[in-house]
């Protein structure tokens, strides 16, 4: 409770400043994201309880990025070899689970050397909502192409520039928060072809919630950024939309597959290590035919992750938006929800794709198909005494629901990394 009072204690310092520098909760006068008022209302309101955990309520001043100084810089100028000690105790968290899931954890913890582990780090899986964090790479970066280095223009358009759903906005399974002006509140619904929302927000839906239909928006609105260049921030989006109806299908893909990878590609991550094929959404699809299918591979989105951290993601200021778009404070899920990570800054992006086929004796339902049944989880975890570490967790177990096995393997691999003490003595005994 100590810590819980002291971080909603400094976001009303911050918010009452307003001189803020990013967000998450306190972060909508920087943003604009109308999410962010209602638990800022809450911060506010000593007969209303936030439902987010003591690691969700940081200030966005908080969130920063933790490789970018010169000894982590040298130390990961290439990808990480295994250490020994965390390999063994990783290998043995999987000891009588399905052989079908795949794991990178690196342990950047303050004050000693990386430590990293894998398991089945190059098979490919299907990356479901994984792929989204592509789709924020891309803008990010073609942001960064319309306006190179100059992140207050990037943000002012993010803040002001508004985008209708159309077609692309169905048909998607998850609802998105709305603004009530007059009760100040947020209720949630489906997004639908009418919706508005400035970019800013749909990068919020994208992520927060994994709304699908922001997803292919997005997607989207990266294209046209590509194409249209300097036009883009003063565009008229239906003459975009007839555009990108008349335009031959077959370059459209390439240029899809050019936006969407072509960043990837200028940090080391190959198409076999992660690559995004269609939109989220079939109004989306049927515009957009990319050329290739998706997969992901723990290897290659820890490669992301760690060039997040160390600001090489576009820039370093583009890569800390990046960070914060990912700080999840809205409802944590799978692997997230983890009670062990509680306290923990939890930068966090889940994402699951099944499908069944007739079996007799087989009752087919959520997130356990019999065809294929992928639940990925991708995280950064920063803990109040400093512990860091970044995993990425991918699995295809037929048959099951594996979100009870990604929420206890975060519990397992976070005592794991914590227990100093442990391996200092499995050291000594050789």
């Amino acid at each position: 409770m100590k810590l819980r009072t002291a971080i909603i204690f400094s976001f009303i310092v911050l918010f009452l400043i307003q001189d803020v520098y990013a967000y998450p909760i306190d972060g909508y006068w920087y943003t604009g994201i109308r999410r962010l008022l209602d638990e800022q209302n809450i911060a506010q309101d000593s007969n209303r309880t936030s439902k987010l955990e003591d690691g969700a309520l940081y200030p966005m001043d908080a969130i920063q990025l933790f490789l970018t100084d010169y000894e982590y810089i040298n130390q990961l100028d290439s990808f990480p070899e295994e250490n020994a000690e965390l390999q063994k105790k990783v290998n043995a968290l999987f000891y009588g689970l399905n052989n079908n899931y795949s794991i990178s954890v690196l342990d950047v913890t303050e004050g000693r050397p990386p430590r990293y582990a894998e398991r089945r780090s190059l098979v490919g899986y299907q990356p479901g909502s994984v792929g989204k964090i592509i789709v924020l790479n891309a803008l990010m970066y073609e942001l960064n192409e319309l306006f190179p280095g100059d992140w207050e223009k990037q943000r002012a358009l993010l803040i002001e520039k508004y985008i209708t759903g159309g077609d692309f906005a169905v048909p998607n399974s998850h609802t998105v928060p709305f603004w009530d002006e007059k009760k100040q509140r947020i209720f949630k619904r489906h997004p639908n072809e009418r919706d508005v929302f400035t970019l800013y927000e749909w990068l919020d839906h994208m992520v927060s919630v994994s709304s699908n239909a922001a997803a292919s928006i997005l997607y989207r609105e990266a294209i046209f950024m590509h194409v249209f260049k300097d036009e883009y921030e003063c565009m008229n989006e239906w003459e975009a939309i007839e555009w990108l109806d008349t335009f031959p299908k077959d370059s459209l893909g390439k240029i899809a597959e050019k936006v969407m990878h072509g960043p990837l590609r200028e940090l080391g991550i190959s198409e076999d290590e992660w690559s995004l094929g269609q939109p989220f959404t079939r109004g989306a699809s049927r515009v957009i035919n990319p050329i290739g299918g998706s997969i992901g591979t723990t290897k290659g989105v820890m490669k992301w992750l760690i060039a997040l951290e160390k600001g090489e993601i576009v820039n370093e200021r583009s890569s800390l938006e990046m960070k914060r778009l990912l700080y999840i404070t809205d409802r944590r899920i799978r692997y997230g929800a983890s009670h062990a990570l509680d306290d923990a800054k939890l930068h966090f992006k889940s994402g699951s794709l099944y499908s069944c086929m007739d079996e007799p004796g087989f009752s087919c339902g959520k997130y356990r198909g019999n065809r294929y049944n992928y639940m990925n989880s991708v995280a950064i975890v920063e803990h109040p005494d400093c512990t860091r570490y970044l995993v990425v967790l991918m699995s295809n177990v037929l048959r099951k629901n594996s979100a009870g096995d990604h929420y206890g393997l975060a519990s397992s691999i976070d005592r794991l990394v914590r227990d100093v003490d442990t391996e200092k003595d499995d050291t000594n005994d050789g």
